[in-house]
């Protein structure tokens, strides 16, 4: 069974679109999504989180994550908006920890968040509140974050196939065709 790294690199170069910018990107890329690959499969819940720029692209991971043909089983992926309608109210630390005291009373298993877009949002301070969490950081450089570039003309397309990605990703880990160790 191959390593995440090897899979990725093979997935990669599978891809029918042009998808050669992320062959040397891959070894930033394998660690963060190891990470959430092993989370999920430990039954975390992932909570989606983007910047106001992105949300088209929030609800076209949620549209699609857990579609029916997907033919798989159901993953535990929840907009953050939709479990707290009041996010861009999380203005102070007290308001944070209470925010976070009810994430973690809510999934018991554990949770993460799944954040994308600039790290230079108020959305950023909940991201960062927990280590470990999975990171699409536009136009900034965090340690154990991916990070795409905010004047890349191509940036939206990178989204799509980086999602497509993570999607045969997840498929390779549920069903064991990929070593997460």
């Amino acid at each position: 069974m191959p390593k995440l790294l090897e899979w990725t690199l093979d997935a990669i170069r599978e891809e029918s679109s042009d998808f050669s910018w992320m062959e040397e990107r891959r070894y930033v890329w394998t660690p963060v999504v190891e990470s959430l690959l092993s989370r999920l499969l430990e039954g975390q819940a992932v909570l989606l989180l983007t910047d106001p720029k992105r949300r088209w692209f929030e609800h076209y991971i949620l549209d699609a994550i857990n579609a029916p043909e997907r033919n798989r089983p159901f993953l535990s992926v929840q907009s953050l908006r939709g479990v707290f309608a009041d996010i861009q109210g999380i203005d102070t630390s007290l308001r944070l920890t209470l925010l976070e005291d009810m994430l973690e009373i809510t999934y018991p298993q554990g949770y993460l968040i799944w954040y994308i877009g600039e790290g230079s949002h108020a959305y950023t301070k909940i991201a960062y509140q927990k280590e470990n969490n999975f990171l699409w950081l536009i136009g900034d450089e965090v340690a154990g974050s991916f990070p795409l570039r905010g004047s890349d003309p191509l940036l939206d397309s990178k989204l799509l196939q980086l999602y497509r990605l993570l999607d045969r990703s997840i498929d390779a880990a549920l069903y064991g065709q990929v070593d997460l160790t």
